[in-house]
Formats: C-alpha cells, sequence, structure tokens
C-alpha cells in the first residue's frame, strides 16, 4: 500500500485507516457526523494527496484538451480551473477532472486517485494524434508520485491559509489558482472544493510537505482546525450533489445522464470524443437521469440499492446514500427512468424487499455556505 507524506501524522492522530486507491488513508479521526460539522461551521484539513497530477504542455496542448475533455478549453485563461469530463468514446466517462491553466501552453489535470493510470494511458493514446511524447521533460508528465495535497476546508479555512501565505488570498475568485509561497515553499493554491463549504488546496512538492502540514497546524490550532477523514469528505460532497466517480458516474455513465450537460460544450470547432452522441442525448436521446432524493420513511438508501415507483416498478438504483448529518434526514442520489427524474415525484427504495416512501428533490441538499 501507498503512502502520503501526512500517512505518520494521521496516525499519530488516532485515524481509522482503510485502503483507498491503494493508498494508507484516514477514514475517520473522531467520527464522521463531528468532522462533517466541523468542515460546515469551522474549518478542517483533508490529506487527498493521494489525488493525481498531469502535466499536458506545448503548442498542442489546448487542442489534445479540447479533444478529449467536454468542456471548452479555450474559455480557460492563466490563473483559471475548469471542471470536466473525458468521455471514453463509448457513451461513458473515463474520469471527471480539473484542468489548471498555467499559461497557453501549459495545464496541469488533477485526476481521481483510483483513475490516475487509466487516465494516463488514455491521455497518452489520445496525445499521439497529436505528435505528444509522454515521460519526463516531455509534452505528457505524470508527477501523482512528487506531488502531496491538503485540501483546507469550511467558513474560516481561508483565515487560517492567509497566515501562511506571502500574499493575499481570502478573496480570491471560485475556481482560480494562484502559483505562490506558501510556508515558504513553492505552490499553487487553488479555491475549488468538494464540500461546498469554502476554503481551498493546496499542492507542493513531497519534500515540502511536512513544512507545510507544521504551518498549517501553527496557523489553524487556536482558530479550532480539525483533521478531517475521506469518510466526512464523502458526506459533505453528497449533500452538495456533487458526484463521485465510481459511484454515480463511471465509464457507462454520460455526462448528460449524470446533469453534467453545464459542462458539456458544444462550440463550433470543438470535436470532443463522443460529441455526436452527447448531442442527441441532449435532444432528447435519454432513457435515465441522475436525480437527488429524499427518503419519507426511515432507513438509509445505500449505493447499489434499488429504486423502484411507489407500485413497486423497478426503475433506477441508489449510485451514493447516507444520513444526512447537517439535514439530519436521509438522502441519496440515483439513476432512474426520466419520467421518475422531475422534482416532486415520489418514488421509492428497495430496502430487504420493503419499498421505503422517497421524493426526487432539486440538488444541491443544502445551500452554499
Amino acid at each position: 500500500m501507498k503512502t502520503t507524506v501526512f500517512t505518520k501524522h494521521h496516525i499519530e492522530n488516532g485515524a481509522k485507516m482503510a485502503e483507498f486507491a491503494g493508498y494508507n488513508m484516514p477514514i475517520e479521526f473522531t467520527g464522521i457526523n463531528e468532522e462533517h460539522l466541523c468542515v460546515r461551521s469551522n474549518a478542517g484539513v483533508f490529506d487527498v494527496s493521494h489525488m493525481g497530477e498531469i502535466w499536458v504542455k506545448g503548442p498542442k496542448a489546448e487542442a489534445l484538451l479540447q479533444r478529449i475533455t467536454t468542456n471548452d478549453v479555450a474559455a480557460l485563461y492563466d490563473g483559471k480551473i475548469q471542471y470536466t469530463t473525458m468521455p471514453n468514446g463509448k457513451g461513458g466517462i473515463v474520469d471527471d477532472l480539473l484542468v489548471y491553466r498555467i499559461n497557453a501552453e501549459t495545464y496541469l489535470l488533477v485526476v481521481n486517485a483510483a483513475n490516475i493510470e487509466k487516465d494516463w494511458n488514455h491521455i497518452v493514446e489520445q496525445g499521439k494524434a497529436f505528435g505528444m511524447e509522454a515521460g519526463h521533460g516531455k509534452e505528457l508528465y505524470n508527477a501523482s508520485d512528487e506531488i502531496c495535497q491538503l485540501a483546507v476546508q469550511g467558513p474560516n479555512a481561508m483565515k487560517i491559509v492567509q497566515k501562511m501565505c506571502d500574499e493575499p488570498v481570502e478573496d480570491m475568485e471560485y475556481y482560480t489558482f494562484k502559483k505562490l509561497k506558501v510556508a515558504g515553499c513553492d505552490a499553487i493554491l487553488s479555491i475549488t472544493g468538494y464540500t461546498g463549504a469554502g476554503g481551498c488546496e493546496i499542492y507542493v512538492a513531497n519534500e515540502d510537505g511536512e513544512k507545510v502540514w507544521k504551518a498549517l497546524w501553527e496557523a489553524g490550532e487556536k482558530e479550532g482546525l480539525k483533521n478531517i477523514g475521506l469518510g466526512a469528505r464523502d458526506t459533505l460532497r453528497l449533500e452538495m450533489g456533487f458526484c463521485l466517480y465510481g459511484n454515480d458516474i463511471n465509464d457507462t455513465t454520460s455526462p448528460i445522464e449524470a446533469g453534467l450537460n453545464w459542462l458539456t460544450k458544444f462550440v463550433d470547432g470543438k470535436d470532443f470524443i463522443d460529441r455526436k452522441l452527447m448531442e442527441e442525448q441532449k435532444a432528447g436521446g435519454l432513457t435515465r437521469k441522475l436525480v437527488g432524493f429524499k427518503l419519507i420513511d426511515r432507513g438509509i438508501p445505500r449505493h447499489g440499492y434499488q429504486l423502484a415507483s411507489p407500485e413497486g416498478e423497478i426503475i433506477g438504483e441508489v449510485t451514493s446514500g447516507t444520513m444526512s448529518p447537517s439535514l439530519k434526514e436521509p438522502i441519496g442520489m440515483g439513476y432512474v427512468k426520466k419520467e421518475y427524474a422531475k422534482a416532486g415525484t415520489q418514488i421509492a427504495v428497495v430496502v430487504r424487499g420493503k419499498l421505503l416512501k422517497a421524493e426526487v428533490v432539486k440538488l444541491p441538499f443544502i445551500g452554499n455556505k
């Protein structure tokens, strides 16, 4: 199992550790509910060093990214980030990812930990058509094992992080980044977040991780900063209706089915993989849609549970579900036949043969804070 530069600190702090995407990762420290509410109300730090970082460089960088991603890379400017998906040529998604534009010929892709190898192979294969080579010093470079990442999230996160920075960061716009010094180390600091609670991500070289970790806790101790595990990361993102790859989206789901139309741009000159299929889906060719729902009856929806009509006809399945720590209500996401996708529609979750009443609701489950 791989470790991150922060693994020893998690173990020292009593984390419940488990394997995730090949890494020994902290699942929880003091309890998922407590950690979740800490991020919603104050500030918490996640070790997300298991995420992948891939560089795409050179005069063909934008052209390659326009081909392999659904969002419009040409709309980016230096210091801007884009959320997007990589279609797989079969109507599904290789991965969802972030694209950071450093400059016109330099982009950083941040990909999901479990998909690093798959994504890298896909990008390298597609890059061949653009004459792009892979490896150290080449146009395509997988730097995932060289970079660590901390996500500091919550309404007080930026107040803490500002103490570590050599320039103003508290008023940075959503989905932008800066290259700057954090705790005296060269870093990329970005404002994206997977919690809906505000905050930032700090990327530094592995050798600088220890210094940044120490500085973060010096800056955050008086503010009540807490360690947060991947368990609360999952409940926080679900309350926001954010998709999790492997649950809500995968190699068999299209961005249109998943409600990610807003990052699927059919602009002139952008011949992305699966464009024709997705145009057909957008024009009304869908048979199912990803929806959010709340359980009315007592119970908790879980990944893989069947979804049914109130009469018991199977209409889909749950992709994510939990008891919302903020709402104290059972919530979930899942794919349903398109005629059941409208907010307010009554559906049911099949739990041990019983039909538990549920209702389709608009996402997110909670408002941005």
